[in-house]
């Protein structure tokens, strides 16, 4: 039993340890600091351009909150850094804010000395509960959505000092996929990035794939039938949706890796070439051009080998990073390192100044 759940999370998304979507909100929560000053949350849509037509019927108007830090409103002519943070597989941005106890912890780390800046948490959930913050015909193109529109429609609305020193990116799990995947493709946009527990950053293995859960997903007849199916079939369709989109193969336009009971090899190179850890070695000078990376990873977490390995492959080419194992699982400290660790990072490491 424990294999085949590993199968599940494995194939799927490469969360082996992250559990499904009620256990992502289980996690230590710092104490609330004292006299910490109040942030602001608004909730606003942002049209993207690049999600619009999807075939999935995903909307173009996404969800976004945004958390404006307590001297915003005091200092009109102040301009702030931009922390864009991404959530992971099976939530949105409303259940994101909860499980890492927003504004809480982004007051918290502003209180006990983080600079402030504005903190961005964009809702890139679909029918099939999560983007991969990818691009396809099928979901819309979710990594122009972060790496492009929503920039631009923040620093259009809001006073930010709009040059890539100034952005950051992070995420956890699929948030973490996402910031590995668009940091090594877009660093025009962003001047440091930070991957807590990032998922699915290698290829699939494809003697992991089982005939029985294939045949299951190839009866699935529309979107109402793919939210009944369980957590894991759910997430096999996402990647699908994501990695191997296919316009002509209604109702879900989108190829599974294994058909009739045998693995499609063209289908498993299309998921492989979209894990990091199978391209980074081509973006060695995007990440060079960052000011900070960070890594980070819960010892007990399944994920913890391919977050090394990552790390280890900016090492091979001097790419400066930091990488830190810490006790805990999958989800166990997200809400408390979003705290003290992701927040202080970004005061240390983005620009603060506007241009001269």
């Amino acid at each position: 039993m424990a294999k085949r759940r590993a199968y599940l999370l494995g194939v799927a998304l490469a969360l082996i340890a992250a559990g499904p979507a009620s256990a992502q909100v289980t996690t230590r929560v710092p104490a609330p600091v004292p006299g910490a000053p109040s942030a602001t949350v608004e909730r606003i849509k942002v049209h993207s351009p690049a999600i619009a037509g999807n075939l999935e019927g995903e909307s173009a108007d996404r969800d976004v909150l945004v958390v404006l830090p307590p001297g915003y409103a005091s200092h009109p002519k102040k301009r702030y850094p931009v922390l864009y943070a991404l959530h992971g597989y099976s939530i949105g941005a409303e259940q994101w804010v909860k499980e890492i106890h927003v504004p809480q912890t982004i007051e918290g780390a502003f209180a006990k000395g983080a600079k402030e800046m504005i903190v961005v948490l964009p809702d890139s959930k679909t029918a099939h509960n999560g983007s991969m913050y990818s691009s396809s015909a099928t979901t819309g193109d979710f990594e122009t959505f972060i790496s492009h529109d929503l920039v631009q429609h923040i620093d259009t609305h809001y006073r930010t000092l709009a040059k890539r020193e100034s952005r950051g990116l992070a995420g956890h799990s699929m948030g973490g996929y996402g910031t590995a995947r668009i940091g090594m493709k877009h660093p025009d946009m962003f001047g440091a990035i930070y991957m807590m527990s990032p998922c699915c950053l290698s290829p699939r293995d494809p003697a992991q794939f089982d005939a029985a859960t294939g045949a299951k997903l190839a009866k699935v007849q529309s979107l109402e039938e793919a939210s009944k199916l369980g957590w894991g079939e759910r997430a096999q369709l996402a990647t699908a949706a994501a990695w191997s989109p296919n316009p002509r193969n209604p109702p879900l336009y989108l190829d599974l890796p294994m058909k009739d009971g045998v693995v499609r090899p063209e289908i498993v190179a299309k998921w492989a070439a979209n894990a990091p850890l199978a391209f980074v070695d081509q973006y060695v000078g995007n990440l060079r051009r960052y000011r900070a990376i960070a890594i980070d990873v819960g010892d007990r977490d399944g994920l913890k080998e391919d977050s090394r390995k990552l790390h280890e492959a900016l090492d091979r080419y001097g790419i400066a990073n930091s990488f830190e194992v810490y006790p805990g699982d999958h989800t166990s400290d997200v809400a408390a390192r979003f705290q003290e660790q992701v927040i202080p990072f970004f005061s240390k490491h983005l620009a603060f100044a506007a241009p001269r």
